[in-house]
């Protein structure tokens, strides 16, 4: 239980601190520090992210960064993605699955380091969406594909959920990442209903704790990124991206 509480806080804290990423970590420390199979992790994952997201979405509603309506759309439009993901991860092996995780954390790695030489776009919102059929297309092929994303992987995906909800939406950055953490435990309720509906099972004595503790200290985290320069911690996490993609290679092929 105690590493389970001391993961929880890392990723809250992250996620709190950079708005979205964090909770990538929670797969690898539910597999080499919790000792849990792939795919179980994959699954418990999806609690811990979803509370988690839950949460940092009521803080970013409190300044007016969260629109509920394209966020619930957006969710409810990647639902067959996500079912879909749930289901191809079930089959697939252990080590297959971890090697392309190990993939993803270098993927996001980039984008976020990219993320700290490059500048959001303002904005807040109220600003109306014209639905052109163009854009209803768009959203469709962007929400599918975000929710595959979740269901297979078992993450949260704040790091694709931004950029998506600006390019489906032409959202401004300050909201999307508000609304990204609605998308994200929209997502993670679907993904979890179909792992569960399709026999995956859960081990509540280590999730418990772990989202828990990762729920308050990502409240905590927003006022520990005040302090410090957003663009170290940024970069300090893409490093430890790295760092730990290359330590799950290096185990899954050994």
């Amino acid at each position: 239980m105690i590493f389970a509480i001391l993961a929880g806080i890392v990723m809250g804290l992250v996620l709190g601190a950079l708005g979205g990423g964090g909770s990538i970590l929670a797969v690898p420390a539910l597999v080499y520090l919790l000792h849990q199979s792939a795919h179980t992790a994959t699954t418990e994952s999806l609690v811990v992210v979803g509370t988690t997201a839950l949460v940092a979405t009521l803080g970013h509603h409190r300044r007016g960064n969260v629109r509920w309506g394209q966020g619930l759309l957006f969710g409810v439009l990647g639902a067959a993605g996500t079912w879909a993901g749930s289901q191809l991860s079930q089959h697939i092996s252990q080590r297959l699955l971890l090697e392309s995780f190990s993939l993803l954390l270098l993927v996001v790695a980039v984008m976020m380091w990219r993320k700290t030489t490059s500048r959001g776009s303002r904005g807040g919102a109220g600003v109306p969406v014209a639905w052109t059929p163009r854009r209803v297309v768009r959203l469709l092929i962007t929400a599918s594909a975000f929710g595959l994303l979740v269901g297979f992987f078992g993450v949260g995906g704040g790091f694709a959920a931004v950029p998506a909800l600006v390019l489906a939406l032409d959202t401004p950055m300050p909201v999307a990442v508000g609304t990204s953490l609605l998308v994200i435990a929209v997502n993670s309720v679907t993904a979890l209903a179909s792992r569960l509906g399709g026999g995956a099972t859960m081990h509540w004595d280590v999730v418990l704790p772990f989202t828990i503790s990762a729920a308050i200290a990502s409240l905590v985290g927003g006022h520990v990124a005040s302090r410090l320069p957003l663009r170290t911690l940024t970069r300090s996490f893409a490093v430890l991206l790295v760092l730990v993609a290359v330590y799950m290679m290096v185990t899954s092929l050994a």
